[in-house]
């Protein structure tokens, strides 16, 4: 009893000292002893010596024995010892058992080695001994981990034809393997069939579809489970509310994430570390930092001590909400406890500071990293590369190449396509090939923004047909251009006045099933209205409109200054009271914008409908339009009207002196 409490305490010297004191005392320790000891030692590198005492101590080992001996060595992953221990045991009074051999094909699909697996399931056979379900259902699980469905179903068939009745487990198993591969309807079916045989679902099935629901965006579904399973008389777990927890953060229902977390508490459930930090993300990504705060607050008082996650979640909310000072005090006192070893942290901060420009603050929290002692990430000096390049700072950002590797680290492909980006941007084309070349070189594969930013660079240098190229190279290589990219080339060629290669790109997009997006016509309008045909733009307006694409606010603005300009005002106001009925918040200068062109051709009356359309819409004119509709009005004749507006003015003290 006592070898056995210190053993299942982890105490193995203490354990081993009393095996030996037995001996002193000439007791002789029993099988049952051993075996207690050697499954409580079975994770350490006693293993091997209370083993070779079993042998030397000439006591005959239980049927157990050798199968807690092999699950060790499993555990250790030394598999190899495990399968010459099999080979040497087999055909002796207590050679190896079907838990033996269940155990050694447990380790080798937990190692991902499922044809290994189920070579000594062949050999089992061989041996004379019959599989149980829990020998079935390891090699089912180990299948579906692999994604091998189909092998996985026809495993189950022959569990059945061998007399071998699939359970509980082996349903989940495979409702699981489905959910993994996204095919909810799949384990659907799993479950009807488990529902025939009569096998009644568990908490783990439940928990199994309401995360696949959950993962699929299906919340509806996987709240419909809960609620079943409450019926049921299931308790969830905390696994189950975790899931459920992050569907709703983010989906934004923050408030029904919080009343499932109240109804955790409500059945017993304490929260963990995971929970809270699930809803601390959550809150934080919809800028509530006061209500994460309060939940942090909350979760400490509860002694769970936040990691860095909870803590990293807090510091980027400040951040992104612009809380700058607010967020560097909260990373103040976090580096004075014990999480200033901690680089995400660090990282949270420097990358803020280098995207508003403050690079200095981003160099000296750099600087107190190295100071103490603490190792930098290739995140880092992603951030300070950016930092420099957003200061136009070139030599400082390509000198940090050179740092990085002092520091054994490897610029990757975001290293590499910022510098790249900052070199396009001022122009120099020559230096972004040559940092292309030096990725190349060094294995790093291109992603679609690093082709995004050369076909970029060579468009501003009109060297179009290779821009085209690199398109091409792009579908080549197996990468699918996004609609950034293509924009990025479109608006180039309109530029060039080449506007059927424009659309031909547009009509490439389609053919590849890429939406174009809004800013894509925004880009084909205005290269139409500037170097094109007006025509074209109305019609392709026309167009667009009849087929539901949705438009923004500048492809309208864009061809009403068109029309204007062109001296169509009449087809200018038409589309401006297009723009209106379509919902676009219009402000003041895109009145002005009309109002004048309309004043300047002395259609007043048009003028006067647009002044008061504006003026019902709680928009209160400027000095300038103020002007320009006195003057309208005064030359109309309407006095009236320009009495209200100087009393307008001065009521506004829209006067200058």
């Amino acid at each position: 009893m006592l070898a056995f409490a210190y053993s299942r305490s982890e105490m193995v010297h203490d354990a081993l000292v009393v095996l030996a004191k037995m001996k002193d005392l000439s007791f002789q320790p029993s099988i049952l002893t051993y075996n207690s000891l050697l499954y409580n030692l079975r994770c350490t590198d006693h293993l091997w010596n209370v083993y070779d005492e079993i042998k030397s101590s000439g006591i005959p080992p239980s049927e157990f024995t050798n199968s807690i001996f092999i699950d060790g060595l499993c555990r250790q992953s030394r598999l190899q010892d495990a399968v010459s221990f099999i080979q040497e045991t087999e055909g002796k009074e207590f050679g190896p058992s079907v838990v033996s051999f269940n155990t050694l094909m447990s380790g080798f699909c937990k190692m991902g080695f499922v044809d290994v697996a189920k070579s000594f399931f062949c050999m089992m056979l061989k041996c004379g001994l019959r599989p149980d379900a829990y020998s079935y259902n390891i090699l089912i699980h180990g299948l579906c981990i692999a994604g091998s469905l189909e092998e996985a179903l026809e495993f189950t068939i022959d569990m059945e034809r061998h007399g071998v009745e699939p359970d509980v487990v082996t349903y989940n198993i495979l409702a699981k393997g489905f959910r993994l591969l996204g095919l909810m309807s799949g384990a659907w079916k799993v479950i009807e069939k488990m529902l025939l045989k009569g096998v009644n679902p568990d908490v783990v099935t439940y928990t199994i579809l309401i995360c696949g629901h959950c993962q699929m965006g299906n919340i509806e579904e996987g709240f419909k489970l809960r609620e079943e399973m409450l019926s049921r008389g299931f308790e969830l777990s905390i696994i189950s509310y975790s899931v459920l927890l992050s569907s709703f953060c983010k989906g934004g229902q923050i408030d029904e994430a919080m009343k499932l977390l109240y109804e955790m508490e409500g059945f017993g459930l304490k929260p963990d570390l995971i929970t809270y930090s699930i809803l601390i993300r959550g809150l934080c990504k919809l800028g509530e930092i006061q209500r994460a705060i309060q939940l942090y607050k909350e979760m400490c008082l509860k002694r769970i001590f936040p990691n860095s996650f909870s803590h990293g979640a807090i510091l980027s909310g400040l951040c992104q909400k612009g809380m700058i000072s607010q967020a560097r005090m909260y990373f103040d006192t976090l580096t004075k406890s014990d999480l200033t070893e901690d680089i995400v942290l660090y990282n949270i901060m420097i990358d803020r500071y280098a995207k508003i420009g403050n690079i200095g603050k981003a160099v000296q929290l750099y600087k107190q990293i190295i100071e103490k002692g603490i190792t930098p990430s290739i995140v880092t000096f992603n951030s300070l590369i950016y930092g420099f390049c957003k200061n136009r700072k070139l030599d400082e950002a390509r000198g940090l190449l050179d740092t990085i590797k002092m520091h054994g680290l490897v610029p990757s492909v975001v290293t590499y396509t910022t510098l790249m980006n900052a070199y396009c941007e001022v122009g120099n084309l020559q230096g972004m090939l040559k940092l292309y070349q030096e990725m190349e070189a060094k294995a790093l594969k291109p992603t679609c923004i690093t082709y995004t930013v050369l076909i970029k660079g060579l468009c501003k240098k009109r060297r179009l047909q290779e821009s085209v190229q690199l398109l091409e190279d792009m579908y080549a290589k197996g990468l699918a251009p996004d609609q950034i990219t293509y924009n990025t080339i479109i608006q180039c060629f309109c530029k060039a006045q080449n506007m059927r290669k424009a659309f031909q790109l547009h009509d490439e997009m389609l053919l590849h099933n890429l939406q174009p997006s809004p800013a894509t016509y925004n880009v084909l309008i205005n290269g139409l209205c500037v170097y094109g045909d007006l025509k074209e733009a109305d019609s392709l307006l026309v167009t667009l409109q009849d087929n539901n694409i949705r438009l923004t606010k500048v492809a309208y603005t864009t061809i009403i200054k068109a029309h204007c300009a062109k001296g169509d005002v009449s087809k200018a106001v038409v589309l401006f009271y297009q723009m209106v009925e379509s919902g676009f918040e219009i402000s003041i200068r895109d009145y002005s914008a009309v109002i004048n062109r309309l004043c300047k051709r002395n259609l007043i009356t048009d003028a006067k409908k647009i002044f008061r359309m504006m003026l019902s819409g709680g928009i209160s004119p400027d000095q300038e339009l103020c002007w320009v509709m006195i003057n309208a009005f005064h030359l109309g004749g309407d006095l009236n009207s320009v009495s209200e507006l100087l009393a307008k003015m001065i009521k506004h003290d829209l006067f200058s002196e």
